[in-house]
C-alpha cells in the first residue's frame, strides 16, 4: 500500500498557540503541516505570510506544506522558500501564462513544487506542467474558508488525473495528488479509492475529541 501523507491544516488550529499546536500534530502522527496563505485578492480571505512560516520553522523540523492562494504567485517565492518552506504549491488560475516560470523558481531554491487547481478548473489546463512539479492539489471546495463541505465531483478530477499517468505518463507514478476540502474519513476513503496520496484536513482534525483517532482514520 502507497503511502498517504496526512497535512493537518494550522488554518483550522489555535493561533495563540501555533507552538504547541505543530507539537501536537507531530506527536499525533502527522506527516506535514499545511500552511494556507491568502491574499485577500486571490480568495476573499486574509491569513499568514512568510514570517509565520519562518517562525514555524525555528520550531519544527516536520514538513512545511505552503498552499499560496495568492495573486502574482511568482512575487513571492523567494519570501516563502528563505522562510523554510519544503514544499511550495501555488494555483494554475493566478499563474497562468506564468506557470512555467513559477516552478522553475520554486526549484531553483531547491524546494518541491506544487500546482493546485480550483473546483471549476479542469485537469487538462495542468497537464502540460506535470513533468515539472511534485504534486498536484486538487481542491474539492471553492479555496478561501475552511470548513466548508466537499464537493463530490471534484473527486472525479483525482480519477482522471491518475488515469492520465497511467495511461500517458508513467513515468509520473510518484508524484504526490493532495486533495483539500471538507476532507473528512469518509471523504478520505473515496480520495484515496480514486488515487489520491495526499490529505489536507483542518477542522475534521481539531475540531476532533482525539487528535491522533482523527489522523489515523484518514490514513
Amino acid at each position: 500500500m502507497n503511502k498517504i501523507y496526512i497535512s493537518p491544516s494550522i488554518l483550522s488550529s489555535d493561533f495563540a498557540n501555533l507552538e504547541k499546536e505543530i507539537k501536537r500534530l507531530e506527536d499525533n502522527g502527522a506527516d506535514w503541516i499545511h500552511v494556507d496563505v491568502m491574499d485577500g485578492h486571490f480568495v476573499n480571505n486574509i491569513t499568514i505570510g512568510a514570517p509565520v512560516v519562518k517562525a514555524l520553522r525555528k520550531v519544527t523540523s516536520i514538513v512545511l506544506d505552503v498552499h499560496l492562494m495568492i495573486d502574482n504567485p511568482e512575487m513571492y517565492i523567494e519570501d516563502f522558500a528563505l522562510a523554510g518552506s519544503d514544499i511550495i504549491t501555488f494555483h494554475y488560475e493566478a499563474a497562468k501564462d506564468n506557470c512555467d516560470k513559477v516552478i522553475q523558481k520554486i526549484k531553483s531554491f531547491n524546494k518541491k513544487a506544487g500546482i493546485s487547481i480550483k473546483p471549476k478548473t479542469p485537469v487538462k489546463e495542468i497537464i502540460p506542467f506535470l513533468n515539472s512539479v511534485d504534486l498536484v492539489l486538487i481542491m474539492t471546495v471553492e479555496p478561501g474558508f475552511a470548513g466548508q463541505s466537499f464537493i463530490y465531483n471534484c473527486a472525479e478530477k483525482i480519477e482522471e488525473l491518475k488515469k492520465h499517468i497511467n495511461n500517458v505518463n508513467p513515468a509520473l507514478q510518484n508524484i504526490i495528488i493532495q486533495v483539500d476540502g471538507g476532507i473528512n474519513n469518509k471523504t478520505a476513503e473515496i480520495c484515496k479509492q480514486k488515487g489520491a496520496n495526499s490529505l489536507v484536513s483542518g477542522n475534521y482534525i481539531f475540531l476532533h475529541e482525539n487528535i491522533k483517532k482523527a489522523i489515523d482514520s484518514l490514513r
